[in-house]
């Protein structure tokens, strides 16, 4: 085999206009439905990971003298990790519900071929 053209072929495929087939369309979609619900359990789950770990940090006294608001601010921090896939459940189920009828449509359409 000819291994420049074989090298060749792949490089010019990557500068080639790409079809948009009906498997990337199934993708996006699917991405659409999950991305919302996955930035926010993120972005959620961050916030309180740093919340209980500044609640761990004054309770150990590292970063003040208030033994109880660490407390406080701890269980806080780690009520709201605890929630935290309760909610991403919820909100992919609303995710999926909103397109879950074009997925479908498409899915269909891709098996059928």
């Amino acid at each position: 085999m000819n291994t420049d053209k074989i090298l060749a072929e792949s490089i010019a495929k990557d500068y080639a206009p790409k079809e948009d087939s009906k498997i990337v369309a199934l993708k996006k979609l699917d991405n659409r439905a999950k991305l919302p619900a996955t930035i926010f359990t993120y972005s959620w789950g961050i916030v309180f990971a740093l919340v209980f770990g500044t609640g761990m940090s004054l309770a150990m006294q590292v970063i003040g003298n208030s033994m109880v608001l660490g407390i406080v601010v701890g269980i806080i921090g780690l009520i709201g990790c605890g929630v935290n896939y309760p909610i991403y459940k919820k909100l992919l189920e609303k995710g999926k519900a909103k397109y879950a009828y074009e997925i479908v449509q498409l899915a269909r359409e891709i098996a059928d071929k």
